[in-house]
């Protein structure tokens, strides 16, 4: 039986009000739908509770949208070079959130959706060079209402199939009519280069029903330190054009 084909979950740009309705049918809480032990009136009761928490992840991901729409706007306004080219975001489909919990033996209940998974929200940030990609964590990092809670560099340290990018799980505090919520997202910041292998390898892997041979996954290894080389040579050659402004 082949792959079912994950497209790229990351897909609109620089958008707050992209956050699309994720529709609630059983089929949406595989776990809980087993040998009918949920009944109807549990089920709807446990959609509103989603729809509830839903809103809350999208309420987070706004708010740190929002403050890197203002620094991409910041640097276009003052005619600065803009350490940002695009900016995505999604949120997990209760499929993919139940999937995940799923492989990690977690009990599907929202608090431990809550506390055992960090990319339920999520947002990608495009930059031209790898420099960028750290200047835009310093900034965010220096706000207030932004914690930094996980950091992983995959570009200092590449995964082994020669992924490339910058992880991090912020929490962004939402405040609602009567409580207060810490929501963590998880940000990836990547180059354009970075960005073009991991999408094309992505559609490599979910479009082939067997196995990536070792042959493959070597040149899939090779492309991307042909890409890395040559993210560190445009970032010289743009230095070198700014010492002569």
């Amino acid at each position: 039986m082949g792959k079912t084909k994950k497209s790229d979950e990351y897909l609109v740009e620089q958008d707050n009000d992209h956050l699309r309705e994720n529709s609630l049918t059983e089929s949406s809480f595989p776990v809980l739908s087993d040998a009918g032990s949920l009944n109807l009136d549990k089920f709807y009761e446990m959609a509103l509770e989603f729809q509830r928490l839903k809103m809350i992840y999208e309420s987070a991901i706004k708010q740190v949208v929002t403050k890197l729409e203002i620094l991409n706007k910041e640097y276009k306004v003052t005619g600065r070079r803009n350490p940002i080219e695009t900016i995505k975001s999604r949120i997990k489909t209760p499929e993919s959130i139940a999937s995940k919990l799923e492989k990690k033996n977690i009990p599907f209940t929202f608090q431990a959706m809550m506390e055992n998974l960090t990319d339920i929200a999520g947002v990608r940030v495009i930059c031209p060079y790898v420099c960028d990609i750290y200047k835009v964590k310093e900034i965010l990092l220096k706000q207030p209402d932004i914690e930094l809670a996980e950091e992983k560099d995959y570009i200092k340290n590449p995964k082994p199939s020669g992924y490339r990018s910058l992880h991090l799980v912020v929490e962004s505090k939402i405040y609602l009519s009567n409580a207060e919520h810490k929501v963590p997202v998880e940000i990836q910041l990547r180059t354009i280069a970075m960005d073009f292998w991991a999408s094309l390898e992505h559609e490599l892997h979910y479009k082939t029903e067997t196995s990536i041979p070792e042959s493959i996954r070597r040149e899939l290894l090779r492309c991307a330190e042909t890409i890395a080389m040559t993210d560190r040579e445009m970032e010289e050659i743009a230095a070198e054009l700014q010492a002569l402004d």
